[in-house]
């Protein structure tokens, strides 16, 4: 075996998805593409933020970041969850994207919850590092 590090658990899977900057990404994208046409005013606020969260994650910020992103994928599952879907858009091209819209809110929210629950800033190692 080449390979001399042991496999990764199930929760540090999740860590590094919460760490990663694409999912808040590609949420954003599958919340613009639900919400455009008709515009809707207030889940469009959303994909402005989940952006935001991407940009602090490349700039360094990904405790910070991994926060950010699990809340406000939080929030808009809740949102879209109270909304009521008509029995034939469910299994139309509109309900898949709703469900891996809201599946991949979940994987943000456990993710990005174990990312900032366990993470630790880089001046925190640094001081930890040092002592």
């Amino acid at each position: 075996m080449a390979d001399d590090e042991p496999p990764k658990s199930a929760l540090q899977m999740l860590r590094g998805w919460g760490e990663h900057s694409f999912p808040p990404t590609i949420l954003a994208a599958l919340i613009f593409a639900q919400h455009a046409r008709p515009f809707q005013a207030l889940p469009m606020a959303f994909p402005p933020l989940l952006l935001l969260t991407s940009y602090l994650n490349v700039g360094g910020f990904k405790k910070d970041a991994a926060g950010m992103s699990a809340a406000w994928s939080g929030v808009y599952a809740v949102l879209a969850l109270r909304r009521k879907q008509k029995f034939r858009n469910k299994f139309g091209t509109r309900g898949i994207v709703r469900g891996v819209t809201l599946g991949l809110c979940a994987a943000n929210v456990v993710g990005g919850g174990l990312a900032y629950v366990f993470g630790k800033r880089e001046e925190e190692q640094e001081e930890a590092e040092s002592n």
